[in-house]
């Protein structure tokens, strides 16, 4: 019994859609303008403890704005966010799975969600690149040192 409470779990419990808006404010209008619009994707990581069992919910957010000039064609901002169960893992690598494993397992999810609503709305299709989770979150623990060093 002792070993099965050491034993390492990770498993997804939900994925779930927790916000999306879309937004087309100069419509109809700019509608009929044949310029290419100009595209802004900006991306969020969240995540926070649910439970002290060992729960936590990991967010990835995407806000797309595309305008044409200085005129919106349209917003869209999509929260795609997951719940896992993560226990008896070492300290110093909760946060690499909670900043990288997690959000990788998320992120499919939001592209898809993005893609379609913008394809629903009457756009072309947004694709979301590829997100190099790691890279993320490493530059981020470089950064965290960084200001610690110099704090």
């Amino acid at each position: 019994m002792a070993d099965q409470e050491q034993t390492p779990v990770f498993q997804i419990q939900r994925m779930y859609l927790k916000d999306l808006s879309l937004e087309q404010p100069n419509s109809p209008q700019i509608l009929t303008e044949q310029q290419q619009p100009q595209v802004e994707i900006n991306l969020g990581l969240s995540a926070e403890t649910i439970s002290e069992e060992g729960i936590y919910e990991v967010c990835v957010t995407a806000t797309v704005t595309t305008k044409i000039d200085e005129k919106t064609l349209f917003l869209v901002e999509a929260k795609q966010a997951g719940i896992f169960e993560i226990r008896n893992i070492p300290q110093d690598q909760l946060q690499a799975i909670i900043g990288i494993a997690c959000p990788g397992m998320v992120y499919p999810y939001l592209r898809a969600i993005v893609s379609d609503i913008c394809t629903r709305a009457g756009f072309p299709p947004v694709m979301l690149a590829e997100v190099n989770f790691q890279a993320m979150f490493e530059a981020q623990q470089q950064q965290l040192a960084a200001q610690g060093a110099v704090a």
